[in-house]
């Protein structure tokens, strides 16, 4: 068993030969890649209306800048932000394309893996870890005030929540013996990113790897008390207590805004 990029790609019939809703419902029970392809709708729909806005409506698209992107300085009056950036994207083509074929290598083998709900959780851990991962950084490095450095830095994207699933998949390919040389590569262009082109948060990407490793490091992990228990109660039994801890590191980076 290998790494594959894009695995599940739809051949000529799954796209024209069934209507959507029947095949939605068959790649449901077949374990296919549907909230995969949702998460990838919602992001390009988004991306869209962020593109008109900008060109047509300049006020509104500024508006929904201000209420979708994540800025530690104000994720304390705003925490909705904490998941809304995840599915918003630059208003250009990199950006977007870039992050959708990268969901798209890794995303299908892993909803496979967890099952459709169980996936987006993994998903949604892994981005808000990513965004806390950035909160912490501007508390480290900025200190008590809002004047340091990352307090008023704006990210948005999905690579937190991609960099956790790559986690995620690293640990288990490598828990059942799999060749991931062609993962690594993939991840190791991933990381480089930051470096290549400026302006890329490269703590969401640190804090997703992160969450989604020890997620997922759990999941598999051989503890006494999971030990023959369901997927579904190893992902909650694991699952709230990282979010909780998700939570309390978050409010004590926010300790400078919400004492001011």
């Amino acid at each position: 068993m290998s790494f594959r990029l894009f695995p599940n790609s739809p051949n000529a019939h799954d796209l024209l030969g069934q209507s959507t809703a029947h095949r939605i419902r068959y790649q449901w029970r077949v374990g296919g890649p549907v909230i995969c392809q949702a998460i990838m709708v919602i992001c390009v729909i988004v991306w869209l209306v962020e593109i008109l806005t900008k060109f047509l409506f300049p006020s509104l698209f500024a508006i929904i800048l201000s209420y979708g992107m994540f800025t530690p300085a104000w994720a304390h009056a705003a925490p909705w932000t904490f998941i809304t950036s995840m599915f918003m994207h630059e208003p250009g083509l990199f950006h977007i394309l870039f992050n959708m074929l990268t969901l798209w290598a890794v995303g299908p083998v892993l909803e496979r893996m967890l099952g459709h709900w169980r996936f987006l959780g993994m998903y949604l851990l892994s981005g808000v870890g990513g965004n806390a991962a950035v909160l912490l950084y501007a508390r480290i490095v900025g200190g008590g005030g809002l004047g340091g450095n990352g307090w008023m830095t704006s990210v948005y994207g999905a690579s937190g929540a991609l960099f956790g699933l790559f986690a995620a998949l690293l640990i288990v390919y490598r828990r059942i013996g799999a060749d991931i040389t062609s993962m690594l590569i993939w991840m190791a262009i991933n990381f480089a990113m930051p470096f290549l082109y400026p302006g890329i948060a490269w703590q969401a990407h640190v804090g997703g790897f992160i969450v989604g490793g020890a997620y997922a490091a759990l999941l598999t992990s051989s503890v006494p008390i999971t030990r023959g228990k369901s997927l579904t109660f190893r992902s909650l039994f694991y699952g709230i207590p990282l979010l909780i801890v998700i939570a309390a590191v978050s409010v004590w980076a926010m300790i400078p805004v919400l004492t001011m």
